[in-house]
């Protein structure tokens, strides 16, 4: 029986995939084998030993303390693309709202509520005070070509507009499902100069951190308009509001609202509703689950943010699962050992990431516990772990 502690309220859609027989899944769960996460912040929590994995329902990952938990052996997922639908239509309707003065212009409206026979007089007389340009024909600089700008892009393509794109690390996936039409920047500073509109669509990192700052919004064509439904740590706060007075940016529109942007003009602030779709809360957590459960029965790992992807049918009755530090002659350490008992191996996988790796083996026999201590002795050994197949 596993057992799955939930840290916020997760869609049914996906809560329902677990088998009652083999899941028990509460939200205060004493020595949890996972916990299943959308935005409550772990970095105040204390994660038990117990834990084997740590799903997010959702793209970020900003709110689970990665570092700690890779060292643990903790097996951090999230799920991209889950909530990708939804972000590409907040990111449509930020273009527009960017470019036309509607927001101010239903505010104004709503002012004029009480002159009567007044107002169709006043409406066409004030309108143009909320005149913006159209998205046909203009250039949209994207930055960050995952599962959702992807979407973004290939949308604005079909709105008639030129796209750029700019992302050194784009996935094979990625670049098959992106439009022809959309052409490639080799540099970041490229992109925003010959950008109308920009829309980030990356991770927020160290390296990432303020990345459109003062010197980069000097590069921008004058009324320039960025949209930012990623991370709000992505632009610096100060140098957007400086080049929005300044009127070097034309709008700026963020899912990421701070008091000080609430009070700047051309700032269109919305509360954070990028991913807040009944259907992406759906996807992510049917996602999410669907992730845990083939970690827990298979071993199998898919869309981890600290440890590599590492999947394989299994082919013996038993599965020894191994996570270790990324250094040398640790496949060979861990063969050995089971050479030393008699165990015959049928199949073995070996995938690393940055600092550490995972190591799949299925073998013929049962293997002794004094064979699985001395793996966990291995310098280097992180985690240990057997499954039997029923």
């Amino acid at each position: 029986m596993f057992r799955i502690r939930t840290m916020n309220k997760i869609s049914p859609f996906g809560l329902e995939l677990f088998p009652w027989d083999k899941y028990e899944i509460a939200s205060e769960i004493p020595n949890p084998d996972a916990i299943l996460v959308r935005s409550a912040d772990l970095h105040k929590t204390e994660i038990p030993d117990s834990v084997l994995a740590i799903a997010r329902a959702g793209a970020g990952v900003n709110n689970i303390p990665i570092p700690q938990c890779s060292e643990r052996g903790v097996v951090v997922f999230n799920t991209p693309g889950g909530n990708a639908n939804a972000v590409k239509e907040l990111a449509i309707a930020s273009l527009i709202l960017a470019s036309r003065g509607i927001i101010d212009g239903i505010r104004w409206t709503a002012s004029i509520a009480d002159k009567a026979d007044q107002v169709p007089d006043l409406v066409e007389k004030e309108k143009s005070k909320f005149e913006g340009p159209e998205l046909l024909g203009k250039t949209l600089g994207i930055i960050g070509l995952g599962a959702i700008g992807v979407m973004v892009a290939n949308d604005a393509v079909s709105l008639g507009m030129h796209v750029i794109g700019f992302d050194p690390f784009i996935s094979v996936d990625a670049a098959w499902n992106l439009s022809r039409e959309v052409t490639r920047a080799d540099t970041l500073e490229g992109l925003l100069s010959r950008a109308d509109y920009i829309s980030l669509h990356i991770p927020l990192s160290d390296a990432t951190k303020g990345m459109l700052d003062a010197e980069k919004f000097r590069l921008m064509k004058k009324n320039a308009r960025i949209i930012n439904l990623s991370r709000g740590g992505l632009v610096n706060e100060s140098a957007v509001i400086n080049a929005l007075n300044s009127d070097k940016l034309a709008a700026y529109v963020t899912d990421f609202p701070s008091a000080e942007l609430l009070a700047c003009k051309n700032a269109v602030c919305i509360p954070h509703l990028g991913a807040s779709t009944p259907e992406a809360e759906d996807n992510c957590a049917v996602m999410a689950v669907k992730q845990l459960m083939n970690f827990l029965e298979n071993g199998g790992i898919r869309n981890s943010v600290n440890y590599p992807g590492c999947r394989m049918d299994q082919s013996a009755p038993y599965r020894l699962l191994v996570s270790n530090r990324n250094i040398p002659n640790m496949v060979g350490q861990i063969t050995t050992i089971l050479a030393g008992a008699n165990i015959n191996i049928t199949d073995l996988i070996n995938h690393h990431r940055n600092d550490f790796a995972y190591n799949i083996i299925d073998t013929e026999q049962q293997i002794p516990d004094a064979s699985l201590d001395q793996l966990r002795q291995i310098d280097g050994v992180i985690r240990v772990r057997v499954i039997e197949n029923e």
